[in-house]
């Protein structure tokens, strides 16, 4: 299968996971957003230049193959004691004049945290330069735990790669 770009929009999804472990839930959160089978490359959240960010949930996820990498910034917070709070969120400003823009994100175990949090990083981020910006934007996402481990992943996934110099048929040690 080819790569997958998002050209012109950058989705942002969310998910709760529920697994046995933190981890299994992590992977269920995926799952649920269809991104549960590509190994994630964490981004340092600059957004490309003649990019959007589409948090409605219209924009489609990259398209990729099982294994293929997938770049993206995200936010996951875990919960796994019962009444604890999983929160997670990115938020976003882009420049007005169609250059870019960042994404913060962040995690923590109330809403008003990660939004507060998110907000002093963006103005701290374009400090001295908020005219250039619009926003910020953002999306947050929670769970309260009630008896298994839960996982809150809000993410914001640019594009799918396969693997380049590697066959699925090479024997081992042929490739």
């Amino acid at each position: 299968m080819a790569d997958s770009v998002v050209y012109d929009q950058i989705p942002v999804v969310r998910a709760i996971g529920r697994g046995t472990t933190s981890l299994a839930a992590f992977h269920d959160a995926l799952v649920t957003m269809e991104c549960g089978f590509y190994n994630l490359v964490r981004l340092s959240s600059v957004i490309p230049p003649g990019t959007t960010v589409d948090a409605s949930g219209k924009a489609p996820v990259p398209v990729g193959a099982w294994g293929d990498k997938l770049y993206c910034v995200y936010a996951e917070q875990h919960a796994t004691q019962v009444g604890e709070e999983a929160w997670a969120g990115i938020g976003w400003v882009q420049r007005r004049d169609g250059k870019g823009g960042l994404f913060v994100e962040h995690e923590g175990t109330s809403e008003s945290f990660v939004r507060e949090a998110i907000k002093a990083s963006l103005g701290d981020l374009v400090k001295g330069h908020e005219d250039e910006f619009d926003g910020p934007d953002f999306v947050v996402h929670g769970v309260v735990c009630d008896g298994e481990p839960v996982c809150a992943l809000v993410l914001a996934p640019y594009e799918t790669a396969s693997w380049r110099g590697i066959r699925a048929t090479d024997p081992p040690g042929m490739n």
